[in-house]
């Protein structure tokens, strides 16, 4: 019976083993410069959704947008996002794109986020990625970036 389960837990040893080491050959090793694979990129979304608390998700934006919060918001995204998530939003600076994950397209899939949604992530940031936590900001300076982040639509084709 004991040599048994030895036996049964080499097996299994040997088939995670054999299936972490085909992974790791697909995924090109652990570069940030090779696309991840769908199962990576699965995990991450879903570790995404299960990070934001629910509370938060459906929180609506208290400061409605005016020019002056706009203009403030810019210049804070000018000095302390665009590194990453370029001026216009789209995410293609050298600084984005060699981050793992990519630094997402703001003017897409973000625009389908709740204001509680941007205004978390943004607060607190994205374990293991390149989002930081904008935690010294204060909660008018968050909202402007949403109302910015709003503003932002894709180019036309």
């Amino acid at each position: 019976m004991t040599k048994g389960l030895v036996i049964a837990g080499m097996i299994v040893l040997l088939v995670l083993g054999g299936g972490a080491a085909v992974w790791v050959h697909s995924a090109h090793g652990f570069s940030a410069k090779a696309k991840p694979t769908w199962i990576e990129a699965e995990l991450a979304q879903l570790s995404r959704r299960l990070a934001l608390p629910s509370s938060k998700a459906d929180v609506k934006n208290p400061d409605p947008a005016t020019p002056q919060q706009l203009a403030a918001a810019g210049h804070l995204f000018a000095t302390q996002c665009a590194v990453c998530h370029n001026t216009n939003g789209d995410g293609h600076t050298t600084m984005g794109q060699s981050m793992y994950p990519h630094v997402p397209d703001l003017r897409g899939l973000t625009q389908n986020k709740s204001d509680g949604t941007l205004f978390y992530t943004i607060r607190n940031g994205i374990r293991m990625s390149g989002m930081p936590a904008w935690s010294q900001e204060s909660d008018p300076q968050i909202w402007g970036l949403v109302n910015l982040i709003r503003t932002f639509k894709p180019n036309p084709r």
